[in-house]
This record gives C-alpha cells, sequence and structure tokens, in this order.
C-alpha cells in the first residue's frame, strides 16, 4: 500500500530545510559581501550604481551600496540591515560589519557541513564576542576630555581615518578640520540636524567653506534689491509668516524653520505687532554668490550653535559622495567627542584580537576550541582585505603581523604607504572603539541569526504584487469580519 502524500502547504509554497538551507544562506551572503569586498579601507575601489530611473550614485559607503543593491534573498538581507544600523548607530565602518559577518559563516561553513549544531556554534560566537568586546575596551586609550587642544587633535585624527577610504581622501586635512570644526559648534546634543550640508555644484572642493550659523539660498528678490546694501552689522530680523511673493512655499519654511532655531526671535503671522521681543538677531547678515547661486549667510547667530558647510564640486555625483563622506565623518566626530576612549584602525585591532582569542581558544576543551579559533580566524579579514585592495601580497604582510603581535606590538597594522606593516596608533590611524564594538556585536549577531534558521517558507504569492489572499476570501458566507 502506499502511503497518501500529506499536502500541507499550498501548491507552489517553496520550502528548503536543514544543513542544505543553512549553507545557501551561507552562500548568499558570501555574495553579498563580494558586492561591498574591494571597496574597503584606502585603497578601495568606488560602485557606479544605476537605480531603474537611471540615476547613477557613485559610491564607496557599504551602507549605501547594499541599499541600493535591492537584494532579495531574505537571509542575505540581515546583512543589508547591519551595515544601515552600523551606518545609524556610529556612521562609519559599515563595510567592515558586512565583511565580518560574511567571514564568521564562511569559517563556520566547514562545521555546519559536518553536521555541527547551530546551537553550539552559537555559545561559542556569544562568548568569543563577550571576550572580544572586554578585550576592546581594556586596551583602548582614552583621551583627555580637558585638553582642548588635545582632544581636538584626536577628532581630527579620526575623522582622517574616516574619510581616508573616501574619494576625498586627499583633501582629508582640510575636510577634518572642517567637520571637527562644525561639530564642536554644537552644542552638548550634537544634534545631526543642527549642521545643514548645502551643495553647490562648479568650483574646486578647496572653495568648500562651513558658515558658522545659517545659511541658505535667497529665496526673494524685490524692486530695487541690487541697490540694498549687501552686508549689515547686527541686524534685526523679522521671521514673518507672511507670503512676501508667491514663490515655493517649501523653500521659505526651510529657510524660517532654520532660522528660528539660529537667531532667536519668533514667527509672526502679521506684520502689525512687530516689537523688539519678536525680532532675532545675528551679528552679521551678508549676501555672497556661490557658483552661480547668491546665498544669505547668517553668521554668529546668539541661539544656537548651528552651522552649514557649503559643498563645491564638479560633477553632482561628485558632490553627493563628498556629502556622504563628510557624514560619516561627522558621525565618528561625534562619537568620539561622546566615548572618548580609540584604538588603531588599519586592522590594528582586529589582529590583537584576532591574537588574544587564538591564545584563549587553546586554555578550553571540547569544540569551543574549534570555534573560538574559527572567530579570531575571521577577524583576520579586515587586514587581509586591507592588503588585497591595496594589492599586497596578503599573506606575507599577515605572517609578519602575526609574529608583530606575537611579540606584544599590539597595535601594529597594515602600513597601506609603504607596503609593510607599522604602528598604527603612532601613525595616527585612529578609530573610535565603539566603531569596532558595534562592527563586532552587530556582525555577530548577524551571523547567529542566519545560523539559527533551518528552514525558510515561501509563499507562492507572495511574488505577484498584491496582497495575499484577496478581499472577503476565508471568512465564509461574506460575513464581514468584525473589528
Amino acid at each position: 500500500m502506499q502511503p497518501t502524500p500529506v499536502i500541507l502547504l499550498k501548491e507552489g509554497t517553496d520550502t528548503s530545510q536543514g544543513i542544505p538551507q543553512l549553507i545557501s544562506n551561507i552562500n548568499a551572503c558570501q555574495v553579498i559581501s563580494e558586492a561591498v569586498r574591494t571597496t574597503l579601507g584606502p585603497r578601495g575601489m568606488d560602485k557606479l550604481m544605476v537605480d531603474n530611473r537611471g540615476k547613477a550614485t557613485i559610491s564607496n559607503d557599504g551602507a549605501t551600496i547594499l541599499k541600493l543593491l535591492d537584494v532579495v534573498h531574505p537571509a542575505a538581507k540581515t546583512l543589508v540591515d547591519i551595515a544601515r544600523s552600523q551606518d545609524a548607530e556610529v556612521g562609519d565602518g559599515t563595510t567592515s560589519v558586512t565583511l565580518l559577518a560574511a567571514e564568521f559563516l564562511k569559517q563556520l561553513k566547514p562545521y555546519v557541513e559536518e553536521g555541527l549544531h547551530p546551537q553550539t556554534i552559537i555559545r561559542a560566537f556569544r562568548t568569543a564576542t563577550n571576550l572580544a568586546v572586554n578585550k576592546i575596551k581594556e586596551v583602548a586609550v582614552s583621551v583627555k576630555k580637558e585638553d582642548k587642544q588635545e582632544q581636538r587633535q584626536l577628532l581630527e585624527k579620526c575623522a582622517a581615518t574616516a574619510l581616508n577610504s573616501k574619494l576625498i581622501a586627499g583633501q582629508k586635512e582640510f575636510f577634518s578640520k572642517m567637520v571637527v570644526d562644525a561639530v564642536m559648534s554644537l552644542d552638548e546634543l550634537l544634534s545631526l540636524k543642527l549642521i545643514g550640508i548645502k551643495k553647490v555644484q562648479g568650483g574646486a572642493l578647496e572653495d568648500s567653506q562651513l558658515v558658522s550659523g545659517v545659511a541658505f539660498k535667497k529665496t526673494f528678490s524685490y524692486a530695487g534689491f541690487e541697490m540694498q546694501p549687501k552686508r549689515y552689522d547686527n541686524p534685526k530680523i523679522a521671521l514673518l509668516n507672511v507670503e512676501l511673493e508667491l514663490k515655493a512655499e517649501k523653500d521659505n519654511a526651510e529657510v524660517r524653520v532654520k532660522s528660528v532655531e539660529a537667531c532667536g526671535g519668533s514667527i509672526q503671522t502679521s506684520v502689525g505687532a512687530l516689537t523688539d521681543d519678536v525680532l532675532g538677531q545675528c551679528e552679521l547678515f551678508e549676501e555672497v554668490q556661490v557658483g552661480g547661486e547668491r546665498y544669505n549667510f547668517f553668521k554668529g547667530c546668539p541661539k544656537a550653535k548651528t552651522c552649514t558647510i557649503i559643498l563645491r564640486g564638479g560633477a553632482e555625483q561628485f558632490t553627493e559622495e563628498t556629502e556622504r563622506s563628510l557624514h560619516d565623518a561627522i558621525m565618528i566626530v561625534r562619537r568620539a567627542i561622546k566615548n572618548d576612549s580609540i584604538v588603531a584602525g588599519g586592522g590594528a585591532i582586529e589582529m590583537e584580537l584576532s591574537k588574544y582569542l587564538r591564545d584563549y581558544s587553546r586554555t578550553i576543551p571540547g569544540k569551543q576550541q574549534l570555534l573560538i579559533g574559527a572567530y579570531a580566524k575571521a577577524l583576520e579579514i579586515i587586514p587581509r582585505q586591507l592588503c588585497d585592495n591595496a594589492g599586497f601580497d596578503a599573506t606575507n604582510i599577515l605572517n609578519k603581523l602575526r609574529a608583530k603581535h606575537a611579540q606584544g606590538g599590539m597595535w601594529f597594522g597594515v602600513d597601506i604607504n609603504n607596503e609593510d606593516i607599522a604602528d598604527n596608533f603612532t601613525a595616527c590611524v585612529w578609530e573610535p572603539s565603539i566603531v569596532r564594538i558595534n562592527a563586532l556585536t552587530a556582525a555577530s549577531e548577524a551571523a547567529c541569526l542566519i545560523l539559527s534558521v533551518d528552514e525558510t517558507i515561501k509563499n507562492p504569492r507572495s511574488s505577484a504584487d498584491g496582497p495575499p489572499g484577496g478581499a472577503g476570501r476565508g471568512r465564509g458566507r461574506g460575513r464581514p469580519h468584525a473589528h
């Protein structure tokens, strides 16, 4: 007698489960990391993405690239999410996060194939991550806040390290100063909204400037405005909610909000009751020609600590990428102010953690030993990829690094400029330790998440664009469902 096959799911439902499913998820994550792998580090290449509308974006930022790649594979989406969360939380290190997660999975693949239970692996990884994070906290160097000069230098170094891998690395001195000035001019909360970035086409990158105050395009003109003086010292500013002309309301609204935050005063809806207390003020108002546009600058605003960065540059894609890079640098500087401990970049901290975990794994028995060893090996992907992207002999340099770290040179990392290893702490390749901590925790969480999935059930309807199960189905007799 033939057993009747049980049909449980709708026809065409795609299910896959067990070890092959795990392996295919791991492979999907490998593919994602291949996409951003070459963008890591100062010698990383950029990607050009063209979306369905034909808009081209050139970017080096891991999160931006993954956002623009429309990833549909459910497991690989996790990597996109951690890159985004890294971008939101710390701003930089998005490529490293993706690479680390994919590399963790790659190192685990043989163990999964041999049938080692995923939960064992996950437990080992949790242990390893905790150890690594504590180790980072232990070795990180904190910077004294009291000494303003020293803190400023630290922030500039961190900003320069973040800009190293971007398109504008050539001008990183110029921009890291600008970014630090911008963040330093904010108040304690360091709200990002208060740093406006305006892009003006034309001119060279060096023409970019930081306006301490509010800057916006001149939004209205009136009869005889050419004859008016172009700068006023200590003017009073009336913020009117009145249409002075028929002009796009959006521009005016944006201008109003920004100015109120900065100049004090309050928005008036009529011109009748203008008294001194509702007027804002600033030290200097001037109208300046920037590129083809006229800009109004309000400088020295008493109330808010706002500033505006005006970016110049040739191509539109270029200024956009510059804006993304500056966003990364600004976030890094904010983080460095809040958490004042730093570690050396350039693969140095990863090598140190790798050595530490490898030594630790030799002291414990059982399967954990292999798994923590695998974790340690996976951390080496960062220095290895830095070497590969710069065209160095990765194996050679990694061997030198391992030897150096074993002898106690804990801040040694890849030296991109001389194709060798160097003490990256003295070379001022610094990053806030929070960047690395966040990257490690996010990457290992993602790896554990992907390992803990052993079955995927795809609904056949989900491919069609439309709500699954049309209206009125399945509620027998068409009775309305009482809400």
